[in-house]
């Protein structure tokens, strides 16, 4: 949207971008390209020093300093897209003074068809009619399209805004136009969808009877409903387009800073739809107004009658950044799934370490139990966070030898993990029910084992934090899920079985299937995901050497080390919904499996009588920026 009045000096100046600091995260979009109308435009008209945009001035007079970025700027700059990029593409200044393009397309003032037109055709700035020497073109170049031969990246993220100049301009005054104005911007996700583009986010329009220009006036009620069905068209017809349509339920994300404006940094006492910064054609803020005593538009959510404040706008920018940051974390539950079968199947091996050819008599039992914990450690991907986990187990189990070279078993287990991830970090914990029937065969220098593992999830607590403007959105679920696994193990013993030393090289072959069943965040908050299941399947080969030394009658070491290769390394894609529109749903990248392993335990056992035996073990394992390493102390009694 543009504003309903403001003098434009024509006067050429150098434009030039000033960028947020860069956080460190994922970085899965080769660019960011924007469309839209003065709510997204990065600075296409001159101003002194950046560009004019349609916001307020940065501080400390909030008078002649630059313009604050817009919502696409503080988005791009999240998601560490060149500065260059998040620049005006047909800025007047740019031919001025011969400074590169970038790839924002917004252009304050533009209508839904203009907006498409600056896609398929051409995209012009012009100043805007009923200004003074309005209609005069200041620049005008081929579309975004045009300029790239109808080919769009598919790697770029898109970003469109629009609808609310089709208001201003009384081009949407009953049902019929507001849905036409919505599928002119459906059509350009459209035309991107077509060329080639995977990934776009669209707004939906803000409730335009609650900005300060319409507040309170006879107008209110019919823009209101018309924007309410502008939405419902638009969010319809997005539906409809084969692509990972992002919507952002802007108008909700207002109604709720206005409705709890404390919790976002908002002025509370004062009427937000009613008043603005600049007093241009609003009512200004007595106390956070530019001419007040205590000026200050972090407090206020419009900075005149239609365009919001820094602060109203970076609250959109966090808003799209924590729904492209989901699947960044949530991906993340299987993973901790596995380090739980992880931990799991390296407390059987430590047991049967510690009794390789020490089993008990033919005939026997063996029951045994021992305690543990772990850390689990992964590192940030392109496409997913960096996380820190921690959890501890019990164990509990029994084996029976069938004859001189058949023993079989059982093991129950019982893990809690926590996962903290994210720049605010989430935290995620999860309940592991885990149950295991083993084989293992000796016969001369040839031994092998194998396991069967099942298990039930519960992932108890799931809270995924991220920024919220000043403050800390908190979204809350629970999940459930199950998982199981095969894991075997061939090999070859070169001593002798009288030596005090052993030394096996094997080889080893690992299957599991984690699922986490589809679970929705609670409420009906702007922010509020849903998520389909997550299947995460692991098939490994492996190749080792498993080692052993009896320093004394009663006390023995041992350990092994692995390594092995992942088959099923494809990056996790994880199809999401707001529950505010959950027919929109969108499928986006998030973990990817390490391709290869290295696995390392040593252990020690200690028999205290002929009976009972002591042992304990540390392990960890190494992949291609996970970590995992646990340690546990166990007890073993034959009867």
């Amino acid at each position: 949207m543009r504003r309903l009045s403001l003098l434009i000096p024509l006067a050429g100046c150098i434009l030039s971008f000033v960028s947020e600091r860069v956080l460190a995260a994922p970085t899965p979009y080769s660019t960011m390209i924007v469309f839209g109308d003065s709510l997204s435009d990065s600075g296409h008209f001159p101003d002194t020093g950046s560009g004019m945009r349609f916001t307020n001035r940065s501080g400390p007079t909030y008078r002649g300093e630059a313009y604050s970025a817009v919502a696409p700027m503080i988005l791009g700059s999240k998601l560490s897209i060149a500065p260059g990029d998040l620049s005006p593409s047909t800025s007047p200044g740019n031919a001025f003074t011969g400074d590169p393009d970038g790839n924002n397309w917004a252009v304050g003032g533009y209508r839904t068809d203009q907006i498409f037109n600056s896609i398929t055709k051409v995209s012009k700035v012009a100043v805007p009619q009923g200004w003074f020497l309005g209609g005069t073109v200041l620049r005008s170049r081929r579309g975004y399209l045009v300029e790239n031969g109808f080919k769009a990246d598919p790697k770029a993220l898109y970003f469109i805004s629009g609808g609310g100049n089709d208001f201003l301009d009384e081009r949407v005054r009953n049902p019929a136009e507001a849905a036409k104005a919505a599928q002119n911007l459906a059509d350009s996700a459209f035309a991107l969808q077509q060329a080639g583009a995977r990934y776009i986010m669209v707004w939906l329009l803000p409730d335009l009877g609650l900005t300060p220009a319409i507040y309170d006036t006879p107008a209110q009620a019919g823009s209101s409903y018309l924007s309410a069905v502008f939405n419902t068209e638009l969010a319809h017809q997005l539906s409809q387009i084969d692509a990972e349509i992002i919507p952002l339920n802007v108008p909700l994300l207002f109604r709720e800073a206005v409705s709890d404006p404390a919790r976002f940094g908002q002025a509370t006492g004062h009427n937000l739809v009613a008043t603005c910064f600049s007093g241009d054609e609003c009512t200004e803020n007595p106390q956070y107004g530019i001419n007040s005593p205590t000026p200050d538009p972090a407090r206020l959510l419009f900075n005149d009658s239609v365009h919001p404040t820094e602060a109203g706008q970076r609250l959109i920018a966090d808003y799209a950044y924590s729904l492209l940051a989901a699947p960044w974390e949530v991906t993340l539950l299987p993973v901790m799934a596995q380090g739980t079968l992880n931990a799991h199947q390296d407390q059987l091996r430590t047991q049967w370490g510690s009794d390789n050819l020490q089993w008990q008599a033919t005939g026997q039992w063996r029951a045994f139990v021992a305690g543990g914990g772990q850390r689990l450690n992964i590192d940030e991907q392109h496409t997913s966070v960096s996380a820190d986990g921690r959890g501890y187990n019990v164990n509990i189990g029994t084996s029976y030898r069938l004859d001189e070279h058949w023993r079989l078993g059982v093991a129950s287990g019982f893990y809690r993990q926590r996962l903290e991830t994210g720049a605010n970090e989430s935290d995620y914990k999860l309940n592991s029910y885990l149950g295991s029937v083993f084989a293992q065969y000796q016969h001369n220098h040839w031994w092998g084992d194998a396991a069967l593992t099942l298990g039930r999830l519960d992932y108890d607590s799931l809270n995924r934090k991220f920024a919220l403007g000043v403050s800390e959105g908190v979204e809350k679920g629970q999940a459930d899920g199950h998982l199981r696994a095969l894991s075997t193990r061939l090999g070859y013993d070169i001593a002798q079985a009288s030596a005090s030393w052993h030394l096996s090289p094997f080889i080893s072959a690992d299957y599991s299937r984690v699922e986490v069943n589809r679970y929705e965040e609670k409420g009906r908050r702007s922010t509020a995901l849903n998520y389909e299941e997550q299947t995460l399947v692991s098939n490994r080969l492996g190749a080792g050497v498993l080692a052993s030394y009896q320093f004394t009658p009663q006390t023995r070491v041992f350990g092994e080390a692995v390594h092995e290769h992942e088959f099923q390394n494809a990056t996790q894609r994880l199809s999401i919904a707001l529950n505010s529109l959950p027919n929109n749903s969108f499928t986006l990248e998030g973990y990817t499996p390490q391709s290869n392993l290295d696995r390392i335990s040593l252990g020690i056992s200690h028999r205290l009588t002929a009976d009972l035996m002591l042992q304990a073990a540390y392990n960890v394992r190494k992949g291609d920026g996970v970590a995992q390493q646990g340690a546990n102390l166990g007890v073993s009694l034959n009867f």
